[in-house]
């Protein structure tokens, strides 16, 4: 296994391969342990039509185990934890500053927001950005979702922002959509990536491929066709 990357497998496994404290910061969304599927982005309102997913692996039944977050602590220095609102007594530390994801959902059945753990000692931040099924913050450039629990490219390029230092290598246990690929990509941070599930993977790989084939065009002004030219 190559030092960075992306890589089809199970996390725990991958973990165990890196010295301690190899990476600068974690920012990882395991599964939540609240019973949903992945199938279908769930909702009661009849003014949004569910999107069917192929179910994932472990189907979110349970979540991260103790021995996940120990590896997890083992191996980074700081961490960003989605979702630990529903298994906080897994995590062996306390934390002063919490992540709010407000995702200006307006008025329906979904969660105003998304919770994140941190292992920083600042205040609370809140960081708003709507996604809500059709809806997202930049109509003129939609990402296309792949992955039932897929954030944001935009909240993940303003979490490395604030929290990742320069020369930090990023971990993501449970790559999913890769979103958090291309913002480590987009802000020039070497990164590693684990998915398990080889249905996501190849998706997410495709996506990872697809951003880096646009980087290129930019990175080497040359290639760009005289058409698309000013």
């Amino acid at each position: 296994m190559s030092e960075h990357g992306f890589f089809n497998m199970d996390c725990m496994v991958g973990m165990g391969q890196y010295p301690d404290k190899y990476f600068g910061l974690a920012i990882v969304d395991p599964p939540y342990g609240i019973g949903e599927s992945g199938e279908k982005n769930h909702t009661r309102s009849n003014l949004i039509k569910a999107k069917d997913y192929k179910s994932y692996t472990g189907n979110d039944k349970e979540p991260p185990s103790k021995e996940y977050f120990h590896e997890l602590f083992r191996v980074s220095k700081n961490q960003i934890i989605f979702g630990a609102n529903h298994f906080i007594s897994r995590i062996p530390y306390d934390s002063h500053c919490w992540i709010v994801w407000d995702k200006d959902n307006g008025a329906n059945d979904f969660a105003d927001c998304e919770l994140a753990w941190t292992s920083f000692k600042t205040a609370v931040r809140k960081y708003r950005y709507r996604w809500h099924g059709m809806m997202q913050e930049h109509m003129d450039n939609k990402e296309y979702r792949i992955h039932p629990n897929q954030k944001p490219v935009a909240l993940y390029e303003w979490l490395l922002d604030k929290y990742a230092k320069a020369g930090d290598t990023i971990l993501d246990t449970h790559v999913g959509s890769a979103s958090s690929l291309v913002a480590c990509r987009n802000r020039g941070y070497e990164y590693v990536g684990f998915e398990i599930n080889r249905y996501y993977f190849d998706l997410a790989n495709k996506r990872l491929k697809e951003a880096e084939a646009q980087w290129n065009i930019f990175d080497y002004p040359e290639a760009i066709p005289e058409s698309m030219k000013n």
